[in-house]
């Protein structure tokens, strides 16, 4: 099974990180989700209360397929001033093993640690400025992969970037399965 390490950090936009996760355990991949903070409850930049499932001390990302950051502000931020996060993102996407970003964090996290250098990605209008100075092209779509590093928009991306991602860590016919039975294919129509 499929290993996924989701960052919380105080701040983070709601439907970005738990969207995902709802897709992914529906797909059948480990997700874990991570604080990132001095407690497992963290909220959200919207005050909702969520626990996740280990404090950071307690993870070894090494067994991770992917390691992913929420947006929303100040989570994005607050994943960046945590230089634990910073590390495990930068190992993971330097041995070539999969990183998504969404909203803020592509432009906030992944754009100054050097990940986005010379790669295509999106992410929340006004955080595009940081892609550009970082060696990335900015291509405003609701998500974009470029080799190992998937990249979201926004909020509205929430749903097919998670979709996307649970394709390429399982398959696309399961991604489809699930996309039907949350009736996001209906809404595509």
């Amino acid at each position: 099974m499929k290993k996924v390490y989701v960052f919380l950090a105080d701040g983070f936009e709601d439907v970005e990180a738990l969207i995902p996760v709802d897709i992914w355990r529906r797909g059948g991949l480990d997700v874990v989700t991570v604080s990132i903070t001095d407690f497992p409850l963290v909220q959200s930049a919207h005050g909702v209360n969520i626990e996740a499932d280990v404090m950071f001390e307690q993870a070894d990302f090494t067994d991770a397929d992917l390691l992913f950051l929420p947006g929303g502000m100040p989570g994005a931020t607050n994943l960046y001033e945590h230089k634990g996060v910073c590390k495990a993102v930068v190992n993971q996407a330097t041995a070539g093993k999969k990183v998504a970003a969404i909203c803020a964090s592509p432009g906030v996290v992944f754009a100054p640690l050097g990940i986005l250098e010379g790669k295509k990605a999106t992410c929340y209008p006004g955080f595009d400025k940081a892609l550009a100075e970082n060696g990335a092209t900015y291509t405003a779509d609701l998500f974009t992969v470029d080799g190992n590093v998937t990249t979201g928009e926004g909020p509205a991306a929430a749903f097919p970037f998670a979709y996307e991602l649970l394709a390429q860590l399982k398959d696309k016919q399961t991604a489809d399965q699930i996309a039907e039975g949350m009736r996001f294919k209906h809404l595509m129509a």
